[in-house]
C-alpha cells in the first residue's frame, strides 16, 4: 500500500576515486544502494505475522482471529492479541501508526472497501484504548481486495489476503 514503501538510505559516502579500491583496470563503481533486510515471522497456523525492516515493524492478523464471518466486531481473543501490539508500540516509542484492513475478492468491490475500512476502525480503535496516549497519530484506511499478499484462487491464499495490519516505525538505536 502507499506509503510502505522501502526507506533505507546509504550510510557513508561511497568515493570511487580512493586509490584503496581494488577495481580491474577501467572499472568503476555502480551507483551505491541500500535495501531494507526484512525479517518475517510468521505462526504456523498462518494467523499471524510480523515483519521487521529497518524502517518499521509490521503486524498482520488474519480476519478470522479478530473477527466472525463478513463481520467487523472484535472478539475477546482478539483483544488479548491486540494488547501486544500496543506493547510493542509502547516499547518502541511509536507515535505514528497506520492501521489497514484488507479482504479478499469475494463478494462486491464496495462490500469488501466498507468491510476493510470498518475492520480498521474496529482495531484502531481497541489500539487507541489500549495505548491511551494523545501523542500517537493513527492513519486508519481500508484498500478491500487492493493489495493480496497471496493467490486469491485459493482459500487458503484468500484466508491470508483478509487482513489487518498494524505498522510503526521503528526506534532508531
Amino acid at each position: 500500500p502507499p506509503g510502505t514503501e522501502p526507506t533505507a538510505a546509504a550510510p557513508v559516502k561511497v568515493d570511487p576515486t580512493d586509490p584503496d579500491l581494488k577495481l580491474p583496470e577501467g572499472a568503476t563503481l555502480a551507483e551505491a544502494k541500500v535495501l531494507d533486510i526484512k525479517s518475517v515471522v510468521e505462526d504456523q497456523s498462518g494467523d499471524e505475522r510480523r515483519e521487521d525492516t529497518n524502517a518499521d515493524v509490521t503486524f498482520a492478523l488474519q480476519a478470522e482471529v479478530l473477527f466472525a464471518k463478513d463481520s467487523a466486531r472484535i472478539s475477546t481473543e482478539a483483544k488479548a492479541r491486540i494488547a501486544g501490539i500496543a506493547e510493542e508500540i509502547r516499547k518502541q516509542n511509536a507515535t505514528q501508526v497506520r492501521v489497514f484492513g484488507f479482504t479478499d475478492n469475494l463478494g462486491s468491490s464496495a462490500h469488501g472497501d466498507t468491510l476493510s475500512k470498518q475492520r480498521a476502525n474496529a482495531v484502531q480503535a481497541v489500539l487507541d484504548q489500549d495505548l491511551n496516549s494523545p501523542s500517537i497519530t493513527f492513519d486508519v484506511r481500508g484498500y478491500g481486495e487492493q493489495y493480496p499478499i497471496a493467490d486469491n484462487s485459493t482459500e487458503a491464499g484468500r484466508k491470508k489476503n483478509r487482513r489487518v495490519e498494524v505498522t510503526f516505525p521503528r526506534t532508531q538505536q
